[in-house]
């Protein structure tokens, strides 16, 4: 495990706009609840709550990955209206403790989707 710092700082803060995701022209998360994750040269990364989700579009994945500074990911697919985006979705459901704010959250890989609307 590593931990954030000045050669590879993160930073997680609420993001207070709307955070809309759209696959198939459905919207698959709809949130004001969104955490905002900036993690060193890395585009910013919007993790919205479970709560907030379509769960019947997500199907998990076998897809697993690892991450030093968060810990290891598990994958889901969407499957919308007779589409499947594969690995679309991640979650790190044990993140380690200087990430835990992004527990019971997930990400979507932008290219993966259709939209991340990001609205006031």
């Amino acid at each position: 495990m590593k931990e954030p710092g000045a050669d590879h700082p993160i930073t997680i803060v609420p993001e207070p706009r709307r955070v809309r995701v759209l696959a198939a022209g459905v919207a698959v998360a709809d949130t004001r609840n969104a955490l905002r994750l900036e993690e060193a040269q890395y585009p910013a990364v919007f993790y919205v709550p479970r709560a907030d989700i379509r769960a019947a579009s997500f199907v998990a994945s076998t897809r697993t990955s690892h991450c030093p500074y968060k810990g290891d990911a598990c994958y889901f697919d969407l499957a919308v209206d007779g589409t499947l985006r594969h690995d679309a979705v991640w979650s790190y459901e044990a993140p380690y403790p200087a990430v835990g704010a992004i527990r019971g959250h997930v990400a979507f890989y932008p290219e993966r989707v259709d939209a991340i609307e990001v609205t006031d």
